[in-house]
């Protein structure tokens, strides 16, 4: 008999060991928005660049834990062009690309009502708001570029294969990060998922997201974004969506 439970203890160490999906073939480029000069939004003394880069951090961490390949495009405080950005995903030919920012809004009346987490995909749209977070985020970026040029950029791919897998990406991480924090803080604002002309993800030739973490000049959500807890569970949340993501596109090519 105890010979038997031995065998049998074998074997199920062994299906635990190799239960997990294997993720090693998998390489996600993760990019911290703004940085160097370029601060970002900046409200109570706390600064956008600063945030992103440690949410970043943290997400390159769990992503490893989890078995995948992970580069960051930028690991310090230094500027990265458009170019530099998307080149790096398309050099290292990274299966997703993944911008993280946080938001702002200009209108100081409104500073206190403002306020949740959003995820974007390339997209023209109508819809003001974001059209009027993308200017904000595309402006250090397109200096001196005309109009006439900043549209050929994003009409080159608003039609290729990659959005609608981006969309379905968004919509994957927008879930997690929602569920995720409100296991922490019920009153978190679900900002949905929303399609928006980002030129960070215009130059990525594959599945690629820009997530907006929460609003700097919203002072609560300002004051959360810097507590790790709050970071972890952003992170956790975005893992989640990648996961399941992932699982979702390898059942759609088993059909």
């Amino acid at each position: 008999m105890k010979r038997y439970l031995g065998i049998f203890l074998v074997v199920w160490l062994l299906l635990q060991g190799c239960g997990g999906p294997d993720r090693s073939n998998r390489l996600i480029v993760i990019d911290a928005g703004h940085g160097g000069h370029d601060s970002g939004a900046q409200s109570g003394g706390k600064k956008e660049k600063d945030v992103v880069l440690q949410i970043v951090k943290r997400l390159q961490r769990r992503l490893k834990r989890e078995g995948y390949r992970v580069y960051m495009t930028r690991g310090s405080d230094r500027f990265l062009t458009l170019g530099q950005r998307t080149r790096i995903a398309d050099r290292k030919d990274a299966d997703l690309f993944i911008s993280i920012h946080a938001n702002a809004i200009a209108n100081k009346s409104r500073f206190n009502v403002v306020e949740g987490v959003e995820t974007y995909f390339l997209q023209k749209t109508r819809d003001a708001k974001s059209q009027r977070i993308a200017a904000r985020e595309n402006a250090s970026v397109l200096k001196g570029q005309d109009a006439l040029s900043k549209n050929v950029i994003i009409d080159s791919v608003l039609n290729g294969p990659k959005i609608i897998e981006s969309n379905k990406l968004a919509i994957d991480v927008q879930h997690g990060m929602v569920k995720q924090l409100k296991r922490g803080y019920r009153d978190v604002k679900d900002g949905g998922v929303r399609p928006a002309p980002f030129y960070v993800l215009v130059g990525a030739s594959r599945p690629s997201i820009l997530v907006e973490v929460g609003y700097m000049t919203n002072p609560k959500e300002r004051q959360r974004l810097f507590r790790a807890d709050y970071q972890e569970r952003i992170v956790d949340g975005i893992v989640e969506g990648v996961n399941r993501y992932f699982d979702n596109r390898e059942k759609e090519l088993e059909i």
